[in-house]
């Protein structure tokens, strides 16, 4: 991970990587897993009129949707925007991708269950 921040950082002209900058690039490398893994471009994202979005969307069959949140860190997550995004597409995983998650471990807000997970654990469930 630190080689793939640093590279970025190097390109853009960064002498060090500043802590605002962590989150952006830890979803690029994310997006970057995803796509190598799944063999596909068909990554999306949500975002709604009132603002809310999703990182990612995966469509895994007709009427369930797997939803990604990235965060640099866990307990960084505000529920909101899964949430918003459940409300209108309520079935399929959602998931947290965090490099601070060792274990994977679920929580839920109002119903809506969402489970933390690291990277390499996302990626064993999503092509699983």
């Amino acid at each position: 991970m630190a080689s793939t921040t640093g590279f970025v950082a190097y390109h853009r002209g960064w002498n060090e990587l500043r802590a605002e900058d962590l989150g952006f690039l830890w979803e690029h490398f994310v997006l970057n897993e995803l796509m190598a893994q799944l063999q596909t471009r068909r990554v999306q994202y949500w975002r709604d009129k009132a603002g809310h979005e999703v990182d990612f969307v995966l469509g895994k069959r007709r009427q369930e949707v797997a939803a990604i949140e990235c965060k640099w860190s866990a307990e960084g997550f505000d529920p909101g925007n899964l949430r918003s995004f459940r409300g209108r597409y309520p079935k399929g995983p959602s998931y947290v991708v965090s490099q601070d998650v060792k274990r994977p471990y679920v929580r839920e807000w109002s119903g809506v269950k969402v489970e933390f997970v690291g990277l390499r654990d996302l990626v064993a469930r999503i092509t699983g």
